[in-house]
């Protein structure tokens, strides 16, 4: 799709490595690799203790405390960083689909209008008063729509 294609061109260096890091973290293999990273981590650090060595980060393991709390921030902010961008093509998206359904009533309320206009002045068929054709042949009034859809959004749920 066109749209996704430039969106990725648009794309600048340190946000593809960041999509490329999230990818990564995303993925299963991520959590097995950090789980054993920790659980070494911690087993090294009471092993020394009993084997009478001064452990590098004792329990309750204040270094690795702080290494996961800055790998959840960084985490975080690359999570958040690849949302926004994937936020603004499903905007794009949304946008081109408006559009598009907006141009195809147009469309449809001309090919109603037409067909009446064929059926009004061929003496053939008996001319008679269609006040659904008459409604489908106008356009949607998309701001009215646009009125009712936020208009519906501010209404609490009543159950």
């Amino acid at each position: 799709m066109q749209i996704a294609a430039d969106h990725k061109d648009e794309t600048s260096g340190p946000q593809k490595f960041a999509d490329r890091l999230t990818a990564l973290i995303g993925r299963p293999v991520f959590v097995v690799v950090f789980s054993l990273v920790i659980l070494a981590w911690v087993g090294t650090n009471l092993a020394a203790a009993r084997l009478g060595y001064r452990p590098p980060d004792p329990p309750p393991f204040i270094w690795l405390q702080g290494a996961t709390t800055i790998g959840t921030m960084f985490v975080a902010a690359l999570i958040l960083t690849t949302q926004r961008r994937e936020d603004q093509l499903a905007n794009h998206r949304s946008q081109l689909i408006l559009e598009l359904i907006i141009v195809n009533d147009q469309k449809n309320a001309k090919i109603i209008e037409l067909l009446e206009e064929v059926r009004r002045d061929n003496p053939a068929i008996a001319d008679r008063i269609d006040s659904q054709a008459a409604a489908m042949s106008a356009p949607s009034d998309t701001l009215a729509v646009l009125g009712a859809i936020k208009g519906s959004d501010t209404k609490p749920d009543r159950d």
